[in-house]
């Protein structure tokens, strides 16, 4: 029988078969609900509810007799009944040393890729065309990037889709504005980012000027129409923001690039098809001379059925046919059994409204399903949405820059043995870790508040701890080598697990694949930030209590085999947050 370095995966079949054998196969599925435990090192929770499903009164008869058809003497040092029925399980060290023994080495810390993958989209980011990038990109531009690494880690087929807007009305006055200014010189102010300037002086005319006015709705009209000449300069738009978008996500170090972009344009040829669609299967209907659909069970306030407007009644086209354009093509196009929407929380009406619509549609039946991955808002110091002294919104490449330039401070006074050039790049991933850590590490749907100033400090629940603890394992790897001529042992070597410290910490790294399964299914990537400080916690406490050079023979070899293991677990679990570890700081 295979096993796996986490025991509650290697116990279940366990379980299951004595559930068989004790009482019917019927019972076979029952979830042995096991669990970490304070108690001992696992605890199962099923016999209470077999008691019920089977009509046993005392639910203690029950766990006593499923512990004694339980074949687990290799893995398992004693069960113990404790209160209603509680089974209290304690690992053998022997397991979790001949487990971490045959996982020595390998990059993927013992966990295959899934058997079944799926074709996953995940719409994140989005930012707009001839729009500055601000704070409220970084949460879905950050949470929508842990979510592709960790999903594409584990085997699935993952396409990024960068929904930015680069079409509708404002694109007439964006380039008229760009003909006053000429196109060298507007090329120049969006080439160094000067995309909030840039719009505000189209807008401004647009609201002062009659004249401007009355060329932009020409304009927009020109475009739809596909005017060569306003699709060149319209291109020069899109172009030019979309480079400086990716020096963006280059300084963030984010995975999106250029060709992941699938913009509002993209689907513009289609929008007139899904109007006919929906009229065809007799979804939609004329209200005030705009085409919406009415899905069952979403009313106003005032109780009365709320529509999605497809069409306006300009003939304009509104979000919704975009989105249920893109819906379409990536389930009949790409293939996709899985949408992942990483967007704020106020547009979860919208979201539930056209996810409906698509499964009246037939765009979105089973098995593809579609979820907003809603988050909350960053805040400032005074508990209201991040803005800067003036209110405005603030550039998310000035937060970029400010947290590298507090990292450089916070590692020039932590590491001033390492050569300056290599302080830089340090630098530079204790920035991003400081910021994508705070986003990620807190729930996704709840509001932080953003504290530079905390985030980069190498103590406490940051992202800087974490890489303090990783690249603390290399180093104890490297002056393990340097003054004993200890290496790592290879895969199969003899461990003991002996101290309680080092029980925890091989425990704490069994939990990995469990925890990417539950970031996974719940799209919480806060429960792998949870993990990995955790296991930093155990890591320094191991540490501590237990000396790696100084001690001998197996005790020594299964001691560096824990830190290497602590050191790859780190590596892949801040990799999978996209989060860079150096090997010394």
């Amino acid at each position: 029988m295979t096993t796996s370095i986490d025991p509650t995966r290697a116990l279940a079949p366990r379980f299951a078969l004595a559930l068989e054998a004790e009482f019917g196969a019927e019972h076979r599925d029952v979830d042995p609900l096991l669990q970490w435990s304070d108690r001992a090192d696992l605890q199962a929770n099923c016999a209470l509810g077999l008691a019920k499903r089977i009509g046993e009164k005392n639910p203690r008869s029950v766990a006593e007799r499923l512990v004694a058809k339980l074949d687990a003497s290799d893995i398992v040092e004693r069960f113990e009944i404790a209160g209603p029925g509680f089974i209290n399980i304690t690992i053998k060290p022997e397991w979790l040393a001949s487990q971490l023994s045959s996982r020595l080495g390998d990059p993927r810390m013992g966990i295959a890729k899934k058997s079944a993958p799926e074709v996953i989209v995940i719409d994140y980011s989005s930012p707009n065309v001839a729009k500055e990038m601000h704070v409220g990109h970084l949460r879905s531009t950050v949470i929508g990037d842990a979510l592709a690494l960790v999903l594409e880690w584990q085997g699935h087929s993952v396409h990024r889709q960068n929904h930015v807007g680069d079409w509708g009305t404002p694109f007439g006055m964006l380039i008229e504005h760009l003909l006053d200014l000429g196109e060298t010189r507007a090329v120049e102010e969006l080439g160094v980012g000067e995309l909030n300037g840039f719009y505000q002086a189209a807008r401004a005319k647009f609201n002062e000027s009659d004249a401007f006015k009355d060329r932009a709705r020409k304009r927009v009209v020109a475009l739809q129409a596909g005017d060569k000449e306003t699709l060149r300069l319209w291109k020069i738009l899109v172009d030019e923001s979309a480079s400086y978008f990716a020096t963006v996500y280059k300084k963030l170090d984010v995975s999106l690039q250029h060709e992941h972009i699938a913009g509002e344009s993209f689907y513009n040829p289609w929008l007139q098809s899904v109007v006919e669609e929906l009229e065809e299967k007799k979804l939609s209907e004329l209200s005030d001379g705009a085409v919406c659909v009415f899905p069952p069970g979403f009313v106003s306030k005032e109780k009365k059925p709320l529509p999605l407007i497809v069409q306006k009644s300009d003939e304009g086209f509104g979000y919704a046919a975009t989105d249920l354009a893109a819906i379409r093509y990536r389930t009949q196009t790409l293939k996709a059994t899985r949408m992942l929407y990483v967007v704020g929380a106020p547009q979860a009406q919208h979201f539930a409204m056209v996810f409906a619509v698509a499964k009246m549609a037939g765009w979105l039946a089973a098995p593809a399903r579609a979820e907003h991955v809603a988050f909350g808002s960053v805040l400032g110091a005074d508990k209201k949405v991040f803005r800067t002294r003036s209110g405005d919104s603030v550039r998310l490449v000035d937060l970029i820059d400010a947290s590298y330039d507090r990292a450089l401070e916070v590692v020039n006074e932590n590491s001033a043995h390492i050569p300056e050039g290599e302080r830089s790049a340090i630098a530079k991933a204790v920035g991003n870790a400081a910021i994508k850590y705070a986003d990620l590490s807190s729930d996704r749907v709840k509001d932080y508040v953003f504290d530079l100033d905390r985030m980069v400090q190498p103590t406490g629940d940051t992202g800087v701890y974490l890489l303090y603890a990783h690249a603390r394992s290399r180093s104890i790897l490297r002056k393990a080598e340097a003054d004993a001529g200890v290496t790592v042992p290879a895969a199969g070597s003899r461990m003991v697990i002996e101290h309680p410290a080092e029980k925890r910490l091989v425990l704490q790294l069994s939990k990995l694949e469990s925890v990417l399964d539950e970031v996974a299914a719940t799209l919480a990537p806060h429960k792998l930030c949870a993990y990995l400080f955790d296991l930093s916690v155990h890591f320094n406490k191991f540490w501590d209590q237990c000396p790696v050079i100084k001690s001998e023979g197996d005790t020594r070899a299964t001691r560096v085999a824990l830190v290497a293991a602590t050191a790859d677990a780190l590596k892949l679990g801040l990799s999978l947050l996209g989060i860079s570890a150096p090997d010394r700081m």
